[in-house]
C-alpha cells in the first residue's frame, strides 16, 4: 500500500517537472518571437544620391548588468547624437569607457563620463559626424575590478530631416501635447531656441529624454508630471538630435528635436 502511494507521488512529481519544462520552453520561444531585433536590418542612406549606401546592422553584444542605450541599436537618426549613453543596474567603476567609430575613425569627443549615480556612462559625439554606420564599443567595469565588453550600432541619415517641420530662425516654439501625441512630432530648430511643451489633454503627460525608463540621454529634458494646462520649457544650445517621449504613453508619444 505504502509502495503504491510512493509510486503515485513519484509519478506526480515526474509529470509536474515535465509540465514545468514544457511551459519554460514555450515561454522562451514566445519571448524570442515577441522581442523585436534589429540584427540583420538593412537600410539605405542618401537614397537617390551618388553617395547612396546600403548598410546592415550586426548583432549587439550586451554586458552583465546592462539595461539600455541611447541611441537604440539599429536606429537611424536625422542628425548626430549629442552623446552616447549606456544604462546599467549596477555601480560602474573607473576603467569604464566608450568608443564611437565609423570606418575605424573615432567620432567620440573627450573622455567617457560616469554619472554621479554611477548607473550610466556617456561620451560626447562630434556634432558634424557624417552619414553612415556607427559602431559603439564599450567596456563596463565594476568595483571588484572585473570589466566586460559590449557593442551596438546606429546610423545617421541626414536626409530624414527633410520630413521634419523646419522651425529654424525662431527664438521660441510651442509643441502641443494633444490627442495623446506631440504636435509637431519632429522639428528642426536653431541653437538657442526655447521649446515649450503645453499639455492640452485631460490626462497626465511628461516630456522625458530617452531611453525609457532611464531618461538619461539629456538630463535637462525631463519634466515633472504635466496636468492639462501645464507647460515645460527648455532652451537648446547644443547642436545635435534629441529623442524624447511621454512616459505614461511611451509606446505612442515619441518626438525628436533636431538642433542645427
Amino acid at each position: 500500500m505504502e509502495s503504491n502511494q510512493a509510486n503515485k507521488k513519484s509519478n506526480l512529481v515526474f509529470w509536474l517537472i515535465v509540465v514545468a519544462i514544457i511551459l519554460l520552453i514555450g515561454g522562451v520561444v514566445l519571448f524570442f518571437k515577441s522581442t523585436p531585433s534589429q540584427s540583420g536590418k538593412t537600410v539605405i542612406i542618401n537614397e537617390g544620391q551618388p553617395e547612396a549606401a546600403v548598410i546592415t546592422f550586426s548583432s549587439p553584444k550586451k554586458t552583465a548588468h546592462y539595461e539600455s542605450n541611447t541611441p537604440a541599436h539599429g536606429s537611424v537618426l536625422a542628425g548626430a547624437p549629442v552623446n552616447i549613453v549606456l544604462d546599467f543596474n549596477f555601480d560602474l567603476a573607473p576603467g569604464s569607457e566608450i568608443s564611437i567609430k565609423k570606418d575605424g575613425k573615432e567620432s567620440g569627443v573627450g573622455a567617457t563620463i560616469i554619472d554621479d549615480n554611477k548607473l550610466a556612462m556617456r561620451k560626447n559625439m562630434d556634432p558634424n559626424a557624417p552619414n553612415g554606420l556607427y559602431t559603439v564599443q564599450y567596456r563596463a567595469c565594476w568595483a571588484d575590478g572585473s570589466c566586460h565588453d559590449g557593442s551596438f550600432q546606429f546610423a545617421i541619415n541626414k536626409a530624414i530631416a527633410n520630413d521634419f517641420l523646419d522651425m529654424r530662425g525662431k527664438k521660441e516654439i510651442v509643441i502641443d501635447m494633444v490627442n495623446i501625441s506631440f504636435e509637431s512630432q519632429n522639428v528642426i530648430i536653431s541653437r538657442g531656441t526655447k521649446v515649450t511643451w503645453v499639455n492640452k489633454d485631460g490626462v497626465i503627460h511628461t516630456v522625458n529624454s530617452d531611453a525609457h525608463p532611464a531618461h538619461t540621454y539629456y538630463l535637462p529634458q525631463n519634466s515633472r508630471n504635466l496636468k492639462k494646462g501645464d507647460t515645460f520649457s527648455i532652451t537648446f544650445d547644443q547642436a545635435g538630435i534629441y529623442p524624447y517621449h511621454c512616459t505614461p504613453h511611451a509606446n505612442r508619444m515619441i518626438g525628436t528635436v533636431l538642433v542645427q
